[in-house]
């Protein structure tokens, strides 16, 4: 994966407390949450995570980003204390891209991860006319609609959403319902995990597992061992880049010492046991032959 900021938005509605995913969808997000991070800052290091809630009375910065994964946790546990009422998604996706643009690593690409249990109050023209300013603003937004929702009208608001504002399949749409699966193995199989160019994408999950090299299988029969192998594979490219680097560079620093510098190999002293270069040896035979000049007039 790329250098990346991303901010993850938790839905902590009144919904959020429902069964259908043990023990409830709060902690199935909070276990995901966790999964998501690892991905992040396994692939790597520079990139950062931060954390912020969209239900109760309002959207709540739980995290600035960070690469310290006990600040998230922290903040999941404070918010779970806090569940209630409805879900607010346009104003948590606005104030998640204002934290965005705090980052300090400029060059991280800017994402926003959003997990949503609970009905959408927001119009769809007006989640529309927001998914066209995130992609100006270059910003990534993945969707990850979970739990057995009566109201199917919030996927085809999320669609419209995901169909703004993706280039080049940049941002996703991922739909799981409920099954006996955690809802952390599930996400795994998606492209949300999986990075650009794995299978699957809006409105469906992942069927396959991107690029697993000579290794294949079916990442949805084993998911642990899927992320696990993604992640070791990135861990081997990053290494091997690191060596070419290091190699060129030592290569560069040879072929500069092999350079001789003018005057390089000049003694410090001369034959008068003066600085080499000064200049005084010859001043002195120069007044040598001046003072013998004038014997001889």
């Amino acid at each position: 994966m790329p250098l990346q900021a991303v901010m993850i938005i938790v839905d902590n509605s009144e919904s959020s407390r429902n069964g259908d995913y043990q023990p409830s969808r709060f902690d199935a997000q909070a276990d995901a949450i966790n999964i998501i991070f690892e991905s992040i800052t396994q692939s790597n290091p520079e990139s950062s995570v931060g954390l912020m809630s969209m239900g109760g009375k309002g959207p709540e910065v739980l995290s600035t980003l960070t690469t310290e994964r006990g600040k998230l946790l922290e903040g999941l546990h404070r918010i779970k204390k806090k569940i209630s009422g409805s879900s607010h998604l346009a104003t948590g996706i606005q104030i998640a891209s204002l934290a965005l643009k705090h980052r300090q690593n400029k060059s991280q690409r800017q994402r926003i991860i959003v997990f949503v249990c609970s009905p959408v109050a927001d119009d769809e023209k007006k989640l529309v006319s927001l998914a066209k300013k995130m992609k100006k603003g270059n910003i990534d937004i993945d969707f990850i609609l979970f739990g057995d929702l009566d109201d199917d009208d919030v996927q085809k608001k999320l669609e419209a959403f995901n169909n703004a504002v993706k280039t080049n399949e940049n941002s996703h749409l991922v739909v799981i319902p409920p099954s006996g699966k955690l809802l952390s193995d599930q996400l795994i199989t998606t492209p949300i995990l999986l990075g650009e160019g794995a299978a699957g994408g809006s409105g469906g999950m992942a069927e396959g597992g991107g690029d697993f090299g000579d290794f294949d299988f079916d990442p949805s029969a084993d998911p642990e061992l899927a992320l696990a192998l993604r992640m070791s594979m990135e861990e081997e490219n990053a290494r091997q880049a690191k060596q070419a680097k290091e190699e060129a560079e030592a290569a560069n620093k040879t072929s500069l010492e092999g350079i001789q510098e003018e005057g390089e190999n000049q003694p410090l002293l001369n034959e008068h046991g003066e600085p080499s270069g000064s200049g005084s040896a010859d001043k002195k035979s120069s007044k040598k032959d001046d003072d013998d000049k004038m014997d001889t007039s």
